[in-house]
């Protein structure tokens, strides 16, 4: 009886819960619709690598053709230059001058130069030779212009044009200033060509003649709507170019205008005044000689040293002393010497 009582006043144990099929059945819908817009996910990653992949590869032809075409543009650009002078082709490419018929009054300084007896060169030699001769005469003389900052107008067949004032300016002083010292380089360059020129078979040598004139001209743009020319016009460069016809080979000949700017830093030798054609008062002229800082052999004056020998011979002897007669004798033969050396040469 014991045993029955203690069986019924056990506590019962719970019993084990059992897993419900309805949550399974949940977690694997829901872990297989994670995987499939995973999957979903992968395939737009994919899709859009290789998107950006073709991208790149887009990019990169585009940048590859944009190079292209600069490089065009650039090597074209280079070739059009060479038809401007930098000073112009610069100022229209940077958008300070626009391209249209348009002038300006400005003070400049003209400059005018053309190969003596060039002509008589031009008949002596085959066009190839007459060609390259006179390509490599003005590709000298361009930079030397070039590296004193001038505005190179224009080359009619030997002859140059040139101007300082515009389209930039240092004043109206440093133009001329460096207009004059460009012809002096240019000169003493001529000179140092002569070799060469001899070594192609031009035995008479080629000499430059300069006009240099400062004067207000007329500056800008002169044409059509279709064909534009860079130049300038008026009294200024038809005295340079005077000045120029009249000038000795070998020398640079400039107005009072140009000398009153340069005066202070260029040795000149006045030359008197002329009279040209088409201008209705004399021009008074220099001859540029040096810059003042460079030593220049003292000119002698013939007719000053004929007077003064013809009042020796007339001096008697003994109004010498013995010392004095042996540096006259000394002086007069080593002239003499000189003079007929020069003669045999």
């Amino acid at each position: 009886m014991t045993d029955s009582l203690s069986d019924r006043d056990a506590p019962k144990l719970p019993e084990p819960k059992q897993k419900k099929r309805g949550n399974t059945g949940q977690s694997e819908a829901l872990i297989s619709e994670i995987s499939a817009k995973n999957q979903l996910l992968i395939e737009e990653l994919e899709d859009l690598k290789l998107l950006y992949e073709a991208t790149i590869e887009h990019g990169e032809a585009v940048e590859d053709q944009l190079a292209e075409q600069s490089q065009r543009l650039e090597a074209l650009s280079n070739q059009l230059a060479k038809y401007l002078s930098p000073q112009i082709y610069k100022s229209i490419f940077e958008g300070r001058q626009e391209v249209r018929i348009e002038s300006t009054r400005k003070k400049l300084t003209v400059f005018f130069s053309d190969i003596e007896g060039f002509t008589e060169t031009a008949d002596r030699l085959e066009s190839e030779d007459l060609t390259a001769l006179l390509n490599h005469y003005l590709t000298e003389m361009s930079k030397i212009a070039l590296k004193y900052g001038a505005t190179i107008d224009k080359f009619i067949g030997d002859a140059i044009l040139i101007f300082f004032g515009d389209p930039e300016t240092k004043g109206v002083q440093e133009d001329a200033l460096a207009c004059v010292n460009m012809a002096i380089e240019m000169q003493a360059r001529m000179t140092e060509l002569e070799a060469d020129w001899q070594a192609a078979g031009i035995s008479k040598p080629l000499r430059c003649r300069i006009g240099i004139h400062t004067d207000y001209c007329t500056v800008g743009n002169f044409g059509s709507e279709d064909r534009l020319d860079y130049t300038i016009i008026g009294r200024g460069v038809n005295t340079a170019s005077r000045l120029e016809n009249v000038s000795e080979a070998g020398s640079i000949l400039i107005s009072y205008e140009t000398y009153s700017q340069i005066k202070h830093r260029i040795q000149c030798k006045e030359m008197g005044e002329i009279v040209v054609k088409g201008m209705a008062y004399p021009i008074s002229t220099y001859n540029v000689i040096a810059h003042r800082d460079q030593p220049q052999e003292a000119e002698i004056d013939v007719s000053s040293v004929s007077k003064q020998l013809s009042e020796l011979a007339g001096n008697e002897p003994a109004s010498f002393s013995e010392e004095e007669r042996a540096k006259l004798i000394s002086s007069l033969k080593t002239a003499l010497d000189h003079l007929d050396s020069s003669e045999q040469e």
